[in-house]
């Protein structure tokens, strides 16, 4: 199952590339950010913030995410590095970024951000007939009527 479910995350991700990201033992809030995916990279994903962000220091981090049928639902855990790779900025760079960047590619505030997937925790929300019936009746529930849960490795 944690094979098929992290497929289900990869495509969700894809379609809706926003997660909350907060840096770990920090008490700031999590942050909405664009995560920027690569089709070869599996195990990482990417942000582009500003040097003032308070993400921009990097460390330990957790990302939530909520598909946009709100049918998947996962948190992330892993770590935020400056990602130091000028090749992959120039694939990633697109003009929705670059709207945000007055210097373009060579903006002193610009960071490139890349959070290496460690584990997550990835839910499915998509009930059975026999659990839309049991939850319209007010019978009890059993675990996997209403969708998946798995621990997986990113």
């Amino acid at each position: 199952m944690s094979d098929d479910i992290k497929k289900d995350f990869w495509k969700a991700l894809n379609a809706s590339p926003y997660v909350m990201v907060g840096l770990n033992g920090n008490d700031a809030h999590s942050v909405p950010m664009n995560a920027q995916l690569d089709k070869d990279a599996n195990s990482a994903f990417w942000f582009f913030t500003a040097t003032d962000n308070r993400l921009a220091a990097g460390g330990p981090a957790m990302a939530q995410f909520a598909s946009k049928g709100h049918d998947l639902f996962a948190c992330i855990a892993g770590t935020l590095r400056t990602e130091t790779d000028r090749t992959i900025l120039d694939k990633l760079w697109n003009n929705s970024i670059e709207a945000w960047y007055e210097g373009g590619k060579s903006d002193p505030k610009l960071v490139l951000l890349r959070f290496d997937l460690d584990n997550a925790e990835i839910w499915t929300a998509d009930a059975s007939l026999k659990g839309l019936f049991k939850m319209a009746t007010g019978m009890t529930m059993k675990e996997g009527e209403l969708g998946k849960h798995a621990e997986v490795a990113l």
